[in-house]
């Protein structure tokens, strides 16, 4: 910890520096891979929606000894033939979902059959289309009006362009979880809306976080010309890059054990459905804070007139740093000079400045 607390105090002071937002083509060309490996994912196999949001029925069974193979062939035996899932919770415990079923109570005696339990043993749940769509529709509500408060507040608490880099990098976030979760197939369940809106609100933490020292670092910074915005950018995300992993880290180590531990070893099937939206929602959106958010706002500042002119006086008065147009310039006015140069020493001694005698 010694050794992470010097680099970090190395960071904060300026005496190490990595580039972030000078190699932003890098994080950029990276998070678009993962994007089109998502929407690839989306497109192909698509969320599998819980019944929560599409409709159908639930049958659990508690029951030791119970497997998953048994509740298929309960199912099949009677009749269903549609989509179903079949999941084993904790020891003892048997979760049967399946889509909108015309003999409900055909299934609940071929189930009671097969397990050996009385019919009113089983634990049932009808959830019908509609509901499900309207559960839909106030989710998206739901997302959408966070997205618009959150605007409307950093725009007041900061300024537009902030709350832009920001927007797109929590929309980059859910995308990422969104297609992460398409690819492995967990069901998306009300457990997972919440925890979409937990990324979201955790993303925006971060990023905050980091805006925060930006702005910190590039107030005046006009006035003063003696650093680029990008620069000043760059900074900040070095001075809190500690502070996000130290964050970052804290957060999802219990997250990961209720993933791997609680839904992995335990059964626990109904954390999973929240722990995986939780965990790679953290880790991208501290990865977003730092290698999109920061690189984004320094992109969309940069393009202003105030800035481009504060990046030519400090390319003017800083040692050895030259403009693109000076450098253009030097090129040709260099290759001038070294034509000029050789004609002379080609046309002998006589054109030379002659030395003074002693």
């Amino acid at each position: 910890m010694s050794s992470l607390s010097g680099i970090g105090g190395r960071l904060y002071r300026g005496e190490t520096s990595i580039d972030f937002i000078g190699k932003r083509r890098r994080w950029y060309a990276f998070s678009g891979i993962l994007i089109i490996v998502s929407a690839i994912v989306l497109g192909t196999q698509g969320l599998h929606l819980g019944i929560e949001f599409k409709g159908g029925s639930e049958f659990s069974i508690t029951k030791a000894g119970s497997t998953v193979e048994e509740g298929r062939a309960a199912i099949a035996a009677a009749g269903v033939t549609g989509e179903s899932v079949v999941q084993k919770i904790g020891n003892d415990r048997l979760r049967i979902q399946t889509g909108a079923l015309v003999s409900f109570e055909t299934v609940k005696a071929s189930l009671a059959k097969t397990f050996g339990v009385n019919v009113d043993d089983i634990d049932t749940q009808i959830i019908g289309p509609s509901w499900g769509k309207e559960i839909t529709k106030k989710a998206l509500y739901g997302l959408i009006g966070f997205i618009l408060v959150v605007m409307l507040f950093l725009t007041v608490a900061f300024e537009s362009k902030m709350a832009l880099a920001a927007i797109i990098a929590t929309i980059h976030d859910v995308f990422i979880t969104v297609g992460i979760y398409a690819l492995v197939g967990f069901d998306v369940t009300p457990a997972t809306v919440i925890g979409f809106l937990t990324i979201l609100g955790y993303s925006l933490y971060d990023t905050v976080v980091v805006f925060d020292k930006v702005r910190e670092n590039t107030k005046s910074i006009t006035s003063t010309g003696k650093i680029t915005y990008s620069a000043a950018a760059n900074l900040a995300v070095n001075q809190t890059l500690v502070r996000s992993f130290n964050t970052s880290l804290i957060a999802l180590l219990p997250v990961a054990s209720i993933l791997f531990v609680g839904a992995g070893l335990l059964g626990a099937g109904t954390l999973k459905d929240l722990s995986l939206a939780l965990f790679v929602g953290l880790a991208t959106g501290t990865y977003s804070s730092i290698f999109i958010a920061t690189p984004i706002l320094a992109q969309l500042r940069e393009r202003e007139p105030a800035m481009r002119a504060l990046s030519k006086r400090v390319a003017q008065h800083a040692p050895g740093a030259v403009t693109l147009e000076a450098k253009s310039s030097m090129n040709v006015t260099g290759a001038d000079a070294g034509s000029s140069t050789k004609n002379a020493w080609a046309r002998g001694p006589r054109n030379q400045p002659k030395r003074k005698r002693r």
